[in-house]
């Protein structure tokens, strides 16, 4: 029996906004619902092709598996993908609610701070700086091959570790995804819907291209990477690596979900829109990053696992110039996705009555900025280090919310209990103060599934964080829930 989804009325929207509610936190009415099984498609599409994830490709390469196999990998990942951004993202696409009153709804209003502030907040300010920087690199990649004598400018001068070229390129790159997160899901799904067909064009132009400098489709379907870094894993287990790898990068965007569902004209919608889009992008995505990265291998002669060094390395200045605005565009695409939007979102949650959605975007916007990511990246061990952390953190939330949603709450959530009147007296809201199951399920599995990388041991637990401390949350949480009965 499908679900029927549930739509609020313009009198219970006042009734909430008089609880000091804003408008970015309540759930949408049936008009402001308007994400279509289209929409959806696009979304997700410049996400997947950005520069990081083509290094991830490079990487997985190395796992003992024949390229043929790494394709296959990533095509069963996204069916996992969609498979967790659907099921997670019902709640928002039945109720209207953004992340923030899902996270509410699982963890209790007080409970739910901690995880929302580590999503919304540290992860997502950090990977936009992070992301930001990364794109300016790009962008002084490109700058450089139309103006050589842009990367001279400035001397000597030094910004924190920053040279004058580097400062105007990060600065620009920083302002493109201010204003794309400004614009909301509105910018954003107009850049996507311009994003797509590039996508398909010029990937696809570029895989033609490996293929035909690489000897052909058998050379780049045979060809095995050498050299120390080269593993030799079971396939069975490389699947799973690779798998959970995947699954890792969507942990962010994944967990808040719903800050996109809620825009839902149905459940069916999402359901249809994201399947599809994740499950095409991935399969462009398969193909052509395996053949980019060996058919570039093979025709420089030198094993390259970034796919920008391969495209510096073009003759042609205009290939080179489309192909790394368009890794540009990806990057804005992930940002805006996985980064500001959730994080505007979070900081308007957290202090309800002084930030809205807008100011939410440029408060997290300046401190992405502050924090001076190029800094970060100098010290890539610590960096990555903590930001594994945070991402581990992000599986057994998810396996908490899924495990709340569907087996406690049946798919039920009482809008009225959750957009409580925090002047009132809530004792028995079922929604006030800290869920401690949920707390008692996340810290455990948390514990367990970053052990690995503390514990050589169980080194097997750290490749696989996301998929164990999703699991074992959502296994504790249960138990936990029947216990207390």
């Amino acid at each position: 029996m499908q679900e029927v989804d549930f739509f609020v009325n313009e009198e219970e929207i006042k009734d909430f906004k008089e609880r000091g509610y804003n408008d970015d936190l309540l759930p949408k009415t049936a008009d402001k619902r308007n994400m279509s099984s289209k929409n959806y498609f696009t979304l997700w599409m410049g996400s997947v092709h950005n520069i990081p994830n083509y290094t991830a490709v490079g990487g997985f390469l190395f796992l003992g598996l024949s390229p043929i196999n790494v394709m296959l990998a990533l095509i069963v990942s996204s069916l996992a993908v969609s498979a967790f951004m659907v099921y997670n993202g019902r709640a928002g696409s039945k109720y209207g609610i953004p992340f923030a009153m899902h996270l509410r709804s699982t963890y209790g209003d007080l409970g739910a701070k901690l995880p929302g502030f580590l999503r919304g907040c540290v992860a997502a300010i950090a990977w936009f700086g992070l992301q930001n920087y990364a794109g300016s690199l790009a962008l002084l990649i490109l700058i450089g091959k139309l103006w050589p004598g842009f990367l001279t400018l400035g001397g000597g001068f030094n910004f924190f570790g920053l040279s004058m070229p580097g400062l105007i390129t990060f600065t620009i790159f920083w302002a493109i995804n201010l204003l794309i997160g400004i614009g909301g899901g509105g910018a954003l799904n107009k850049f996507t819907a311009i994003l797509n067909p590039l996508i398909y064009i010029v990937f696809g132009g570029m895989a033609i291209w490996a293929v035909s400098v690489g000897g052909g489709i058998g050379n780049i379907l045979s060809y095995v990477p050498t050299g120390a870094g080269v593993q030799h894993y079971t396939p069975f287990l490389a699947y799973f690596i690779i798998i959970n790898s995947v699954l890792s990068v969507w942990a962010a965007p994944g967990a808040s979900v719903s800050d996109f569902t809620q825009n839902a004209t149905s459940t069916r919608a999402q359901t249809v829109g994201q399947t599809a889009s994740l499950l095409v992008a991935y399969l462009i995505f398969a193909f052509s990053s395996v053949a980019i990265l060996i058919g570039g291998s093979i025709h420089f002669g030198v094993q390259e696992w970034n796919v920008l060094n391969i495209v510096n390395k073009w003759d042609s200045v205009p290939a080179a110039s489309i192909a790394v605005i368009v890794f540009l565009m990806t990057t804005v695409s992930t940002n805006a996705t996985g980064n500001i939007i959730p994080a505007a979102y979070q900081l308007s949650a957290l202090f309800p009555k002084s930030v809205d959605y807008k100011k939410g975007v440029i408060i997290a916007s300046v401190i992405s900025f502050l924090i001076m990511p190029w800094k970060l990246m100098e010290n890539a061990g610590s960096i990555f280090a903590f930001l594994n952390i945070i991402g581990a953190v992000l599986g057994p939330v998810a396996g908490v919310m899924l495990a709340h949603y569907y087996f406690v709450k049946k798919q039920e959530i009482d809008l009225d209990a959750l957009y409580m009147d925090t002047t009132a007296d809530n004792s028995k809201n079922i929604y006030r103060g800290v869920n401690v199951e949920a707390y008692i399920a996340t810290i455990a599995a948390l514990v367990i599934s970053v052990s690995g990388q503390f514990i050589p041991a169980l080194q097997i637990i750290s490749n696989l964080s996301w998929i164990v401390g999703s699991a074992l949350a959502f296994g504790i949480y249960l138990l936990l829930k029947k216990a207390k009965k």
